[in-house]
């Protein structure tokens, strides 16, 4: 039987994307934004957009895996779970944004306070839906708009399970509890790049110049309707499995898979982990596969 969507109920702008009175009085900065700030976020902005596109120029996308998951989940609800690292944030976050012509409407979640509107200018002129909360002071509320998000307004919010505060690479269970409550399917993506640095404190990957990309999405997860907390546990275990060391046909082991060869260098001399590629790659012009850091 065909799925049947609904049409997504419309999104109400107030300046940060999903509506969330809640947040104005309880989460509300001690700062206000000033003239002054409003000009200088005027000015900022332009100029980290600019920085982001022409790094996404310098480098190329030489491969996606999985998007069949992705049309697959899209064919069976209006919206979905998108699931990543935190580390991974730069170009997933830039293929969902580019998925508006397969139905996909992606949205982030942000800052209430004062800060949080850099951001939310951001995700705005790049597409994205904004969420105004925080995961962190307010999380049975974010919990809440993800959910309206999910099955009132079609938006798909991207969730980074270990971030943005750690511990890196820890599957905590927001995620799981919102495609339970909500019946979406997660979407595990990952990404990899020929060379790259990695932020020292977080592990922000993010490629050299001119380093090739790839992009892999995961089969869609859907959490049973009814589950214990036992259960829950092992559904924690089992993503954060699939997303570090993944088993066959994961989007973390695709990426794998598509670089073989890059493998991790700690040097206390350098500003940080580096990613240097051992071998050539097939993707590569000379051609032979690269490999993610273990």
């Amino acid at each position: 039987m065909p799925h049947e969507t609904r049409r997504p109920r419309p999104m109400t702008d107030d300046g940060g994307g999903l509506r969330n009175t809640l947040y104005r009085s309880t989460t509300r900065s001690g700062r206000r934004m000033t003239r002054s700030r409003r000009l200088l976020y005027a000015l900022a902005v332009p100029l980290a957009l600019a920085l982001i596109r022409a790094w996404w120029l310098m480098c190329r996308v030489v491969r996606v895996e999985g998007t069949e998951y992705l049309d697959a989940a899209l064919a069976r609800a209006p919206s979905l779970v998108p699931c990543y690292w935190h580390q991974h944030q730069l170009y997933c976050g830039k293929f969902l944004v580019e998925q508006r012509t397969r139905g996909l409407t992606v949205g982030w979640l942000i800052s209430p306070s004062v800060d949080g509107e850099l951001g939310a200018m951001m995700v705005h002129r790049f597409g994205g839906e904004v969420i105004r909360g925080s995961s962190t002071h307010t999380g049975a509320r974010a919990l809440r708009d993800y959910y309206q998000a999910l099955t009132r307004a079609g938006v798909s919010p991207v969730i980074t399970p270990d971030g943005p505060r750690g511990p890196r690479f820890k599957f905590k269970p927001g995620a799981l509890l919102l495609a339970q409550m909500s019946g979406r399917p997660i979407l595990p993506m990952s990404y990899a790049a020929s060379r790259a640095w990695l932020i020292k404190w977080d592990k922000f990957v993010i490629p050299f110049p001119f380093a090739r990309i790839a992009i892999a999405i995961g089969p869609p997860c859907y959490v049973p309707r009814v589950t214990d907390a036992a259960e829950l546990g092992r559904w924690q275990e089992r993503m954060e499995k699939d997303c570090r060391r993944p088993d066959r046909g994961s989007a973390g082991n695709l990426t794998a898979t598509l670089f073989r060869g890059v493998h991790l260098r700690r040097d206390c001399r350098k500003a940080g982990p580096v990613l240097r590629q051992r071998q050539k790659s097939p993707l590569s012009r000379s051609g032979k596969a690269p490999q993610t850091p273990e």
